[in-house]
């Protein structure tokens, strides 16, 4: 992991462990859309309001046939963020990840709802478990309801949810593993093979 991605997650873990400034920066507007002809990129947090916020950059711009994610290190609200990634999937946006890109948490499963999904090589993609305060997502059993949301969300996406389990118990709520090539070819997380300069799965 690299110094750009340190930062990065201390910053979002530092949020995700104070409630108040976790309830305050998911009111204020974390979510920054560029676009770039038919490409549009997308830079900060995922939360309550960037459903609201990427819908309207997109529908204002019908052209756009790829999202870029480029510094997005999660999301602050997991309900939103699975709205947005069907809604890119139901219009058949393809996402990409750029060599300097650092995507981790619920970024991650908005990148998953691309119809082709690509990966420049040293693009950097972390997961890690979830945790409701008190208990980690591995704490619950298979079989509890706890895991609907995130599961479902994974096997609508990638037609099975085996990348969701995978995710919970890569690394706790507090860190985060950051994957590698044959990592995103075994659970189907990109769509194509690349040579370089693009992250070969091979």
């Amino acid at each position: 992991m690299d110094n750009q991605a340190s930062v990065i997650l201390i910053v979002f873990f530092s949020i995700v462990a104070s409630p108040l400034l976790y309830i305050a920066l998911n009111n204020i507007n974390l979510t920054e859309v560029y676009i770039k002809g038919k490409d549009a990129y997308i830079v900060g947090l995922f939360n309550t309001l960037s459903y609201d916020i990427v819908v309207n950059k997109l529908e204002n711009n019908p052209q756009v046939d790829r999202l870029i994610l480029t510094v997005n290190p999660g999301s602050l609200d997991d309900e939103e963020t699975f709205k947005l990634g069907r809604y890119l999937r139901d219009k058949g946006l393809n996402t990409h990840l750029l060599s300097k890109s650092v995507v981790a948490s619920g970024a991650v499963d908005l990148f998953l709802s691309g119809k082709k999904r690509t990966v420049e090589m040293r693009a950097q993609l972390g997961v890690h478990s979830w945790s409701d305060g008190f208990n980690e997502a591995s704490d619950f059993p298979v079989d509890d309801p706890a895991h609907h949301l995130n599961a479902k969300y994974i096997e609508d996406m990638l037609g099975k949810d085996d990348f969701y389990w995978f995710t919970i118990n890569s690394a706790p709520a507090d860190d985060m593993y950051w994957m590698k090539a044959n990592d995103l070819s075994k659970f189907g997380v990109v769509t194509e093979h690349f040579s370089n300069p693009v992250m070969s799965i091979k």
